[in-house]
């Protein structure tokens, strides 16, 4: 049908079927993996699907998870077409999260709830596309590699956040605790059922918004041209440099986006640990989408889903959570062998 044509691309439908290729064949061979431990995985399987996607509890949870990964992912596709490769969704989560936390500790209710929590929201764009910012430039600027800055950056972030939650925003009733004060309910994002917050729906409607600027701008068109040959689209006329600025600073401002909704629809306040590790999965699940935000989208549910289900898998097979990490593992490894000389669409 013409609809359908003009919402999926044949790339874009191209990649869908090539990622569920490689999810069964991933699930086989954790299947065998399951097998060697003495597990049944046709029941550990059942399990980990009933328990999360059958119950309003566990499909809870996976929205929750998935929503930062949603928006890291498609922040790190926007960077990769343009040619660069962040791995720094970590940091930029992490700076996002800082700042969306000092936002709302100092607002506190002097504002009306909605107007309080836009302001959190922005100030968590901000820090993201601040610290991708900076990355950008060095790369602009200094012609410093992009994978290699964005990954240190994202240590020095985390130890930036220690250093305030050691220090200037720690909450003084924490009992020695390293972590802030809760931001105010009203600035708490409003939940949709359960434990589900806007966030999600805000999460979604920047991946529609970053598919359409990707595909249907001729700034979209101006990134595309740039990752597929940055010499090329030079001598066309394009300023490659600026195109690749704003493709970090929005890629960071997505992650950023992900660390405040962390904080006013889930934490609530600031911690060490506040979305650890949300930068790498999210980092993957643009892999396993071969950078297509669209397909992006359904690869960071996945992951969610399978950080999930994570504990139903010790329950039924006696292995420990952390053995879902060895799937994640087989699915990349999966993604690399099946893009290989492969470029994003």
């Amino acid at each position: 049908m013409t609809v359908n044509a003009t919402i999926l691309s044949k790339p874009q439908v191209k990649n869908a079927g090539k990622l569920l290729a490689v999810l069964a064949a991933a699930a086989l061979l954790f299947a065998a993996f399951l097998l060697a431990n003495g597990a049944d995985p046709l029941a550990i399987y059942s399990n980990m699907i009933s328990s999360t996607l059958f119950t309003p509890y566990g499909i809870g949870e996976v929205l929750i998870k998935s929503t930062p990964l949603i928006l890291i992912a498609v922040g790190t596709c926007i960077s990769a077409k343009a040619g660069l490769v962040n791995v720094g969704g970590e940091g930029q989560f992490a700076i996002g999260a800082l700042f969306s936390t000092a936002a709302g500790l100092s607002i506190g209710d002097s504002l009306p709830s909605f107007m309080g929590i836009v302001v959190m929201m922005l100030a968590g764009v901000f820090g993201g596309a601040i610290w991708s910012g900076v990355a950008g430039i060095l790369k602009i600027r200094a012609n410093m590699n992009e994978t290699l800055t964005t990954l240190i950056m994202n240590y020095i972030a985390y130890q930036i956040v220690s250093y305030f939650v050691f220090n200037d925003l720690k909450d003084p009733d924490s009992f020695n605790w390293p972590q802030t004060a809760k931001i105010a309910h009203s600035l708490r994002l409003p939940r949709i059922a359960g434990k589900i917050n806007l966030g999600i729906l805000i999460a979604l409607a920047a991946a529609v918004i970053v598919w359409l600027l990707v595909r249907k701008t001729k700034w979209g068109y101006s990134l595309r041209i740039v990752g597929g040959n940055a010499n090329a689209a030079l001598h066309a006329g394009i300023n490659v440099e600026m195109v690749q600025i704003v493709a970090m600073l929005l890629s960071g401002a997505l992650a950023g986006l992900a660390g405040a909704i962390e904080i006013a629809g889930v934490e609530e306040r600031l911690r060490q640990t506040t979305g650890v590790n949300y930068g790498y999965l999210g980092f993957l699940a643009a892999w396993m989408a071969w950078n297509d935000p669209a397909v992006a989208v359904l690869t960071a549910a996945v992951i969610g889903f399978l950080s999930v289900s994570g504990n139903v898998l010790e329950i039924s097979s006696g292995l420990p959570s952390s053995a879902i990490s060895i799937l994640m593992a087989i699915v990349l490894f999966a993604i690399l062998w099946k893009g290989k000389g492969r470029k994003s669409e």
